[in-house]
């Protein structure tokens, strides 16, 4: 009897869908923060890390930004896999396609962990 294998599909629209989700939530709190309320002066950074006990130097801070950004990436690339399929009907390079959107992610993913960690 031949068995058959598990397909790792689940796993990447999971992906998709948590990181299309995140980013729909965090994205557009992040650009009001820094491309409308800063430069208007609504906020002022400089308090705000004294109060957040250092900004980006927080652990949990840190964490949040790492999740947000490595879900952003998937999301790209599994919409991106999904779009030189049927857009420009690049089917039959499937196993290329998918090796490179997502080594792609998990690169920059790894990329954004190192960064994260050795911020200051």
């Amino acid at each position: 009897m031949r068995r058959s294998r598990r397909s790792s599909e689940p796993f990447f629209w999971a992906l998709f869908s948590s990181g299309g989700m995140l980013a729909a939530l965090v994205m557009p709190a992040l650009a009001l923060c820094l491309w409308v309320a800063r430069p208007l002066g609504w906020v002022d950074f400089a308090d705000l890390a004294k109060l957040s006990g250092g900004g980006v130097g927080s652990p949990l801070v840190r964490l949040f930004v790492f999740v947000v950004i490595s879900l952003a990436l998937f999301h790209w690339a599994h919409r991106f896999r999904y779009t030189l399929y049927d857009g420009l009907q690049l089917a039959h390079l499937y196993g290329l396609i998918a090796t490179l959107c997502y080594g792609g992610a998990t690169l920059l993913t790894v990329l954004a962990a190192w960064v994260l960690l050795r911020f200051p």
